[in-house]
């Protein structure tokens, strides 16, 4: 990374930081824990977003090697399906699994926005400008459903245990495990499909990188010792 393009990374994911922090301890703030906290999805991405933000901020002031392009590209997309499925089914009362959503105090209403939107659109902007191009592979897109699939199965057995679900589309009780089956699929569908597009981005950011990049000089050759006279003088004498 040149010293131009440096600082405001640093500076990207040092806000990345602090927002994760700032998010959960708001939200911590109401009514919810810490512990109560740990097991939502969202709370997981936001915590491996800031922490992988903070390990990229200590390389680029230390002038070390950027995190994996593969892991940042991971753990991109999971922050990103956290402020997605937030906004687009959570939070949207067409959608069939709406939350009803709770008048929040301002400091947690803060965080919950810090968790979902303000820390989603960092993130997203932090791997846009700043990671390496070019590195993404189509069949990272498949590999990327690894965490998320973990979770699913973590949320399950979670829930044959405390007999609670941290979201309506994982609620084995009320959806049956057929309809829990039948919307992982669809939401693993557009997870990958989300994948490759940041596959897609990534190339097209290397290809828009190729192509304004300015033409190496080339250094200047010596005269051909069979080129004829090309100056006035030259043609003149003899």
């Amino acid at each position: 990374m040149t010293p131009r393009r440096r600082r405001p990374a640093i500076l990207l994911r040092l806000a990345v930081v602090l927002g994760v922090v700032a998010g959960i301890v708001l939200t911590a703030l109401g009514p919810a824990t810490v512990t109560g906290l740990l097991p939502y999805f969202t709370i997981q991405s936001n915590v491996a977003v800031g922490v992988l933000a903070g390990y990229a901020a200590w390389c680029a002031s230390r002038d070390r090697p950027e995190p994996p392009s593969a892991l940042k590209g991971a753990v991109t997309l999971y922050i990103t399906i956290t402020g997605t499925v937030y906004h687009l089914v959570l939070a949207n009362p067409a959608s069939p699994f709406a939350m009803a959503q709770p008048h929040r105090d301002p400091g947690e209403w803060w965080g919950n926005q810090l968790l979902h939107t303000v820390v989603p659109l960092l993130a997203v902007a932090d791997w846009a400008l700043f990671d390496r191009r070019g590195r993404l592979r189509p069949r990272y897109a498949a590999w990327w459903l690894a965490f998320p699939l973990a979770y699913l199965g973590f949320a399950l057995v979670r829930g044959l245990v405390v007999h609670r679900y941290p979201y309506p589309f994982l609620d084995a009780g009320q959806l049956g495990y057929d309809g829990v089956g039948l919307s992982a699929v669809g939401f693993a569908a557009v997870f990958w499909l989300l994948g490759l597009l940041f596959v897609g981005v990534d190339r097209l950011l290397a290809r828009a990188a190729r192509g304004g990049a300015p033409p190496v000089a080339r250094a200047a050759e010596p005269p051909s010792p069979t080129a004829g006279p090309t100056t006035p003088a030259a043609r003149g004498s003899g």
